[in-house]
């Protein structure tokens, strides 16, 4: 791997306006297929993609790396570069990277979210079409998000050691969730 140095500005660069950046491939050249650096030899970006559906949860925060890598892991040892895009297919559950060691990081993230999104009969919330908790499971996961995207390096997923993404279901009574993972590199 190189370090490349990118300037901010159009003045000379100064220390302190210096962005150290690591490239996997540095062209020399856009135009010569002889030249093995050139962009000729770095392969056609790939594209895969697979939607999985994950059975119901109990209410809560799920650990799910492990669902994940095994529904995609033949696809993802592919790439050597490239990113993974988790988009999650409901509007009462969302997803996160968080804690993947200790279990009460996610029993805590859940009381948390209890606590400052209110729900039953004397929470403010108009739509209550699906019940006391779904206008709140709506909340928490605007709050947390519908999509992730991580990562490839290598054939896998590049997050940190205690990193693990997690499904976080919002109602008491879930379905089952689909997540479409779409994969992009080279």
């Amino acid at each position: 791997m190189q370090a490349s140095l990118l300037s901010l500005g159009a003045k000379p660069p100064l220390t302190s306006h210096q962005i150290r950046v690591k490239s996997l491939y540095t062209p020399t050249s856009f135009n010569d297929p002889t030249d093995s650096t050139s962009m000729a030899a770095i392969p056609a970006p790939k594209w895969a993609q697979k939607t999985i559906t994950l059975p119901p949860q109990r209410r809560g925060c799920h650990h799910i790396t492990p669902k994940i890598l095994k529904e995609i892991g033949q696809d993802l040892s592919g790439f050597k570069c490239g990113l993974a895009h988790l988009f999650i297919q409901h509007t009462s559950a969302s997803l996160t990277i968080n804690e993947n060691y200790d279990s009460d990081v996610r029993d805590d993230t859940e009381t948390f979210l209890s606590k400052i999104v209110p729900e039953g009969r004397s929470a403010p919330w108009k739509h209550t079409l699906e019940g006391p908790d779904d206008m709140p499971a709506h909340i928490k996961s605007s709050m947390f998000g519908c999509s992730l995207t991580i990562p490839i390096t290598d054939g896998q997923l590049n997050m940190g050691t205690w990193q693990g993404i997690w499904l976080c279901e919002h109602r008491d009574r879930a379905t089952a969730r689909k997540v479409v993972v779409t994969l992009n590199g080279v």
